[in-house]
């Protein structure tokens, strides 16, 4: 079983990175509290109604934060949400003035060059999925030095070992994600070695040019010149 392989070159840490706000024009570096979370779409699959149902806790808790979404509306995967409406609005309306969205910006799609910013500057980046396909949107922020709050399912115990390259949560826990979210953002000096560790990890197992493309490579030439595996015992 052969990853597709992320571009740790392009895909890694910058500490002078800046990211604007689209709408207000806001620019966020690494000195700003950023909590980021990425979906292709916006739903349960990934955990999103999870995610936000932390949010108010962690916004009254954490004056400064800034909280950064980033995702579609439309459905990737599992059952669609009530008809005429989006998760996000489902959402918004169960929890209502609970949530300070002066704090919560919600982009939709980013183009890529955008998108590795947010995460170059993101505080504690937030990934819960169901027991399902691992999203590049994780080996990414690991390649970018993230400090990733994962949920404890498969296949994120693939990768993530709490404490060492990330901090995980039992993926029902609202209030425990955040409690872990604000005392990642309580203690940054503490989380360096934790993203250091994830950007290690991405490089060692995920690295696309000196690690994946070459096992790819040597595929295709089995394939082409009918070799196959030799069988094991």
């Amino acid at each position: 079983v052969l990853h597709e392989g992320v571009d740790t070159d392009i895909v890694r840490p910058n500490p002078k990175a800046r990211f604007t706000l689209p709408a207000s024009g806001r620019v966020l570096t690494r000195r700003d509290e950023v909590v980021t979370y990425v979906a292709r779409n916006l739903e349960p699959y990934r955990g999103f109604h999870v995610f936000m149902r932390a949010l108010p806790q962690l916004l009254r808790r954490r004056k400064r934060a800034q909280v950064v979404i980033v995702g579609g509306d439309s459905v990737s995967y599992g059952a669609p949400p009530p008809p005429r409406s989006t998760f996000r609005e489902t959402m918004l309306q169960e929890l209502g003035a609970k949530l300070d969205l002066e704090r919560v910006h919600f982009l939709g799609m980013l183009e890529y060059q955008e998108y590795l910013k947010l995460l170059q500057v993101s505080s504690v980046h937030v990934y819960l999925t169901y027991p399902f396909v691992l999203s590049w949107s994780f080996i990414e922020a690991l390649a970018s030095g993230c400090l990733v709050i994962g949920s404890a399912t498969a296949p994120v115990l693939e990768v993530l070992r709490d404490g060492h390259n990330g901090l995980t949560v039992d993926f029902f826990k609202v209030r425990r994600l955040a409690n872990r979210i604000e005392a990642a953002l309580a203690e940054p000096e503490n989380m360096q070695a934790v993203r250091r560790a994830a950007r290690a990890t991405a490089v060692a197992q995920f690295d696309l040019k000196r690690l994946l493309l070459p096992r790819w490579t040597a595929l295709f030439d089995d394939l082409i010149a009918g070799r196959r595996p030799p069988g094991s015992a």
